[in-house]
């Protein structure tokens, strides 16, 4: 596949733009849930690794060759999404590099009407460019999530390196527009 198709381009991007999310920060700031359901930046990294592997992987009749052991029977409730305390935060980068790695190698040579299997979809007969867009907006989806919370823990804000995709605006500046939404959301019925 040439990899200039566009769902291909636009996983590229979203994926350097998670990798962008979370460089810098400390381990604490890694981990730290921020929402009250435990959201946080390194367990949305594990979470998209396994995303890859399994749709580029065993879905495309090459499975990821490190299975994860949130994929086994017993494994609890969204252990997916958050990294133990024997998985490094290099660790869990250094995985998702792997699997984008893999991930590609398993899709490079491939058309985007090539089959693929997805056992847990209601229709599973699918294709390579319909797993492509599905991972690139599944990876879009959590990098919305990955903007909020690096903004919540060091007020990093923007698309990625380089491209802020927002006004220009000083502390001074965002703070007012802040108050001004918030009076709004204030004076608002209910």
């Amino acid at each position: 596949m040439d990899d200039t198709e566009p769902a291909w381009r636009y996983l590229r991007t979203q994926r350097e733009a998670v990798l962008w999310k979370v460089e810098g920060l400390s381990e604490r700031d890694l981990r730290m849930p921020r929402t009250p359901t435990g959201t946080n930046l390194l367990g949305l990294v594990k979470h998209l690794a396994g995303c890859e592997a399994e749709y580029f992987g065993a879905c495309l009749g090459r499975p990821w060759p490190e299975p994860f052991a949130f994929w086994a029977d017993d494994a609890q409730d969204n252990d997916d999404m958050w990294a133990t305390a024997d998985e490094s935060p290099e660790q869990v980068l250094d995985t998702y590099r792997r699997v984008i790695a893999f991930a590609d190698e398993t899709v490079a040579p491939l058309a985007l009407d090539t089959p693929a299997h997805v056992p847990w979809w209601r229709t599973p007969e699918t294709t390579v460019g319909v797993l492509l867009v599905h991972m690139a907006v599944e990876t879009a989806r959590h990098l919305g999530h990955l903007d909020i919370l690096r903004e919540q823990a060091d007020g990093s804000r923007g698309l990625r390196d380089g491209i802020s995709n927002l006004p220009d605006g000083d502390e001074q500046w965002w703070s007012d527009y802040v108050a001004t939404l918030r009076d709004l959301a204030e004076r608002s019925p209910g």
